[in-house]
């Protein structure tokens, strides 16, 4: 983006057209020889707020705790239908977009092209918007689904007495499969490419600055660039920095789970700490090194790397069972696509609420991290191509890895309950973090995979800091993608620090609520985003008619 004192007013901007200048409210200088470029109020109101909130949470631990589980009941018992509602609508708005010739617009203008090729696009896009999930969900949801939460109302095979129903397996695996296709598929990166498109669509082709606020020209003008624009951009600050925080730790829980694991290390806050702290050091390397040096080069060798990991698990396993599992799984998501989306008429709350429409708040609140990553690095694709792609290629992959994970997994514990690890982590004990090492247990080669399994989560949470911190540090520094790099590191400390406080003050639930907390107003910020695309696209297409 460039930083010119030129107004912006490019090619096709219409009546977006606009006086503002790029870095124009920022603040320049240095201390030391640290230098910095904010834009003074959002960066100040900011930090200043995450600074008294990691405080708070760390003098009044209990009465946080107590906080934070109000907010997800308050979220996930009384908002559930309007959480769904949403969510089904941007599968809808995205597909519409698809049909409709604003799908030829290109972004960046008619003559961009991609600066990534296809197999460096989806590497980013694979590690910006899955990242723990394929380890920490892959196992434990399917098998969760298919014996605790049952949606939809299907039948555990483990009877009251606790016996095998034998019978009840096709369709509890299945179900627990689309079950699991449900919460990673197309709902999650329908939200992720409207924000992305939003993005790409203001900055690439109307030259607004790469920032949220931007994406609401069309509605404020240049009120945009006062308090209005300031709440916008401080609001997915907080999105993203608690979207984040929550992935921070359920890494470090699945970590230090599996360091007990194969090297019996305690699980404990204080271990998970730790871990948090080695790995937002290791972070600060790569986010020092940029764009280029550090994520792109990490996203990579994470992907090379988890994908021996799954071509371990398919070929070490049950093969022809989980991949005869994946497509039954993929079979009844497509079938059962409709009322699984459904809000209304359903009594299955343990699936709906508790998993789902956390799910859907968590992907609201990654929004703005996901979607301004992804932006980063889509310019050039025709907004066809870029929301077949964001929605198609991510969701495929995940539903091949968790089928065959999940099938893999639900396989050993049919065989044999009484021996089965997995079934001691879901359904007896529920230590959710264990579950992909009890996966491996029955494996060949169970320690070098599970230290494997270790390492991908701990590359899995530096990518995930790293990206985060880049996205933050353009929406403090007024949209300018060159600040100077102590901001970067300041902002990955930051999610570091965030992380440690919610695992301190609540664990699981105070991540929970982290995520539904700033997914509220957010998603109330995304509905109007739609529209904002919408006009925008329609100026591009006047443009390109001529």
């Amino acid at each position: 983006m460039s930083s010119s004192k030129e107004p912006l007013s490019p090619p096709g901007a219409g009546d977006m057209h606009t006086d503002y200048v790029v870095g124009q409210d920022n603040i320049e200088g240095s201390i030391g020889p640290v230098g910095f470029d904010i834009h003074n109020r959002v960066f100040i109101v900011s930090a200043l707020a995450s600074v008294v909130f990691i405080v708070l949470t760390l003098i009044f631990p209990e009465r946080a705790g107590e906080f934070f589980q109000s907010i997800v009941s308050f979220s996930t018992g009384t908002l559930d239908w309007y959480f769904m509602i949403l969510v089904d609508f941007f599968i809808l708005f995205c597909l519409t977009l698809v049909v409709l010739p604003h799908g030829k617009v290109r972004l960046g203008g008619p003559d961009a092209r991609p600066e990534y090729g296809y197999l460096s696009w989806f590497a980013l896009l694979f590690t910006a918007g899955i990242g723990i999930a394929l380890l920490f969900f892959s196992v434990l949801e399917p098998v969760y689904h298919a014996n605790v939460s049952l949606p939809l109302g299907i039948t555990s095979p483990f009877g009251e007495e606790g016996g095998l129903d034998t019978s009840a397996i096709p369709e509890a695996t299945a179900m627990g499969l689309a079950g699991t296709f449900l919460h990673w598929g197309l709902h999650g990166w329908a939200v992720y490419a409207v924000m992305a498109l939003a993005l790409a669509i203001f900055s690439y082709n109307k030259g607004l600055p790469f920032s949220i606020r931007s994406v609401f020209f069309p509605i404020l003008g240049d009120r945009v660039w006062g308090w209005w624009g300031h709440a916008i951009d401080i609001l997915a600050v907080f999105s993203t920095l608690f979207g984040l925080a929550t992935a921070l730790g359920l890494g470090a829980q699945q970590a230090n789970a599996g360091m007990n694991f194969v090297f019996g290390i305690e699980v404990n806050t204080t271990t998970q700490v730790i871990v948090i702290a080695l790995v937002t050091a290791v972070a600060l390397v790569s986010v020092w090194r940029g764009l280029d040096g550090g994520v792109k080069r990490l996203s990579e060798l994470n992907m090379g790397a988890s994908l021996f990991f799954f071509i371990f698990v398919l070929l070490a396993g049950p093969t022809l069972i989980a991949v005869s599992g994946m497509w039954s799984g993929i079979q009844h998501y497509v079938t059962e696509f409709i009322p699984l989306s459904a809000p209304f008429g359903r009594e299955d709350d343990a699936y709906r609420q508790a998993w789902s429409v956390f799910y859907w708040a968590w992907w609201v609140s990654w929004a703005p991290f996901v979607g301004m990553f992804v932006a980063r690095v889509s310019r050039g694709r025709t907004v066809r191509e870029f929301v077949l792609c964001v929605l198609l290629v991510p969701s495929l992959f995940i539903f091949v890895w968790m089928g065959v994970f999940g099938s893999t997994a639900l396989e050993q514990l049919y065989a044999d309950p009484a021996a089965s690890l997995v079934k001691d982590y879901v359904i007896d004990s529920y230590q959710p973090e264990l579950v992909l090492f009890g996966m491996l247990n029955e494996l060949p080669l169970t320690g070098v995979m599970s230290t494997l399994g270790i390492i991908l989560a701990l590359v899995f949470f530096v990518t995930s800091s790293d990206s985060g911190s880049l996205v933050i540090d353009t929406i403090t520094a007024g949209g300018k993608i060159d600040a100077p790099r102590p901001q970067r590191m300041f902002w990955a400390t930051v999610e570091g620090l965030i992380a440690i406080v919610l695992l301190i003050g609540g664990g699981l639930s105070a991540l929970q609520a982290g995520v539904t907390a700033t997914a509220i107003p957010f998603s109330i910020v995304m509905l109007l985003m739609c529209y904002s695309i919408i006009r925008g696209l329609n100026g591009e297409l006047r443009h390109i008619r001529g």
